[in-house]
């Protein structure tokens, strides 16, 4: 008699969802990668789109894949305006405010400028949640998640719906941050909704990290400019918290990371500081400082070592030994750091022991070594490409490079740049793409595509 055992039945499960669905913004393995999928390696406006559909308001969430449905969030303002309050005397902000943070961790900055700000908007905004037919893109079902006026604004660059869903097959997770974390079941039915609060930025650039899902534990981690960070985790079925503990940090945009090694289940945050906490209790496991100011990339991590990294004031890569706890500052439990050509924005992927992983906001790429942190190459640019927001992504031996301007690069991974192709689209492309089957979806600044071979 044949016996199947929980852990074949885990392998199997994660083997499924690898090649049928892209649960959340970085893929099923949760480092953007997909490597059963096959998408194509040409396209354009007249060339392997499945379909292309109009999107309501604006957004940068990745759009998620489950089965036959693709989730997508968005903001829609209303066209009729509240009628503004009287505008109130600009305060005076001594320069030693603003805008930058000390090389220590957790360090703060109250108020200051910082370009691409956005004002305080005063029109009403829906938060909407999209269900679209995977097969034709028409959409199943709208549902409003929140109806307010946002209590500040954001980066020129994205809006107010930058985080990406998250599903499980059972729930939808739907992340607004300030707004709130909204749960559905997959025909749009809400089970719950958890408000957190009106979180205060820096700069006002507003609020990008999604939600980690792992079983039934739900992770958000909520880094703002007050004294009340924290991060909570909460039942997925009820939207009861589990647990929650403060932390010290400015405002973070790195989506939690949530893995297991040594029989442990950890939840990895990218900040000033890097900390592990253990996913049941929400015990602090390990922490490692000297990673920068603005940490936005979500780590990665392959067998036994995570990778964690920022790219703004001071660009910091760390190779991070798991299984160790306490203080790992300076220790040998860093088995490899690198000080200049990291992301800020776009997080970074690994192709078998190679890290890739762009230079700030560009279009220059670099490939490391993961284990010994040698360069293959560095920082060169990639023909086509000059600024980038979108995550790193990889199936098929291929390497997808998205633009801001709606130029892909597909790259051939190697230790030097090999391009395949160049394709373009009409669309300005700012969200991370998603790679499911053998399709390509593709969220710009108008449009939703779906890339596929005809």
């Amino acid at each position: 008699m044949k016996i199947t055992t929980p852990l074949i039945c885990a392998v199997s499960f994660i083997a499924f969802t690898a090649s049928a669905n892209w649960p959340t913004w970085r893929g099923p393995l949760h480092n953007g990668s997909a490597p059963d999928a096959n998408p194509p390696l040409e396209w354009s406006e007249t060339k392997n789109v499945k379909w292309k559909v109009k999107l309501p308001g604006k957004g940068t969430a990745t759009p998620i894949v489950w089965g036959d449905k693709v989730f997508i969030l968005t903001a829609i303002a209303a066209e009729k305006k509240t009628e503004p309050k009287p505008a109130e005397p600009a305060a005076v902000t001594p320069a030693t405010n603003a805008p930058a943070a000390g090389p220590g961790e957790g360090g703060r900055r109250r108020g200051g400028g910082g370009f691409g700000r956005g004002e305080k908007p005063t029109d009403m905004h829906e938060f909407i949640v999209l269900c679209l037919d995977r097969k034709t893109g028409k959409t199943l079902w709208q549902k409003t998640a929140k109806q307010e006026i946002p209590h500040e604004g954001h980066h020129q660059d994205h809006g107010f719906a930058s985080a990406s869903p998250v599903s499980d097959g059972e729930v939808l997770l739907a992340y607004f941050g300030s707004r709130g974390l909204h749960c559905y079941d997959l025909d749009g039915n809400l089970k719950w909704s958890k408000d957190f609060g009106d979180m205060i930025t820096r700069n006002g650039f507003g609020e990008g990290a999604s939600p980690a899902l792992h079983g039934n534990t739900v992770i958000v981690n909520w880094d703002d400019e007050t004294q009340n960070d924290f991060i909570v985790a909460l039942d997925k079925r009820t939207g009861k918290e589990l647990w929650r503990k403060p932390r010290n940090e400015p405002t973070g945009w790195a989506t939690p990371l949530i893995i297991e090694h040594g029989g442990k289940t950890q939840v990895i945050i990218n900040a000033s500081r890097a900390r592990s906490y253990d996913l049941t209790t929400g015990e602090e496991l390990w922490s490692c400082g000297g990673i920068g100011s603005n940490p936005v990339p979500t780590p990665v991590a392959s067998g036994d070592t995570v990778y964690v990294m920022s790219g703004h004031r001071e660009p910091n890569l760390k190779a991070i030994a798991l299984g160790r706890t306490g203080d790992l500052t300076d220790t040998d439990a860093v088995r490899w750091s690198h000080n200049k050509s990291t992301p800020y924005v776009p997080s970074p992927v690994l192709i078998g022991d190679a890290l890739y992983f762009i230079q700030g906001n560009s279009g220059k790429l670099s490939s490391f070594d993961a284990k010994t942190g040698k360069s293959h190459f560095e920082a060169e640019q990639v023909e086509g490409i000059f600024g980038t927001y979108a995550s790193l992504v990889t199936a098929k031996d291929r390497l997808y490079l998205l633009g801001r301007e709606g130029k892909c690069v597909v790259l051939k991974p190697g230790s030097k740049i090999e391009i395949l192709a160049t394709n373009k689209l009409d669309d300005r492309t700012d969200a991370s793409p998603a790679v499911v089957g053998n399709e390509l979806l593709i969220r710009g600044r108008e449009h939703l595509y779906c890339i596929a071979q005809n």
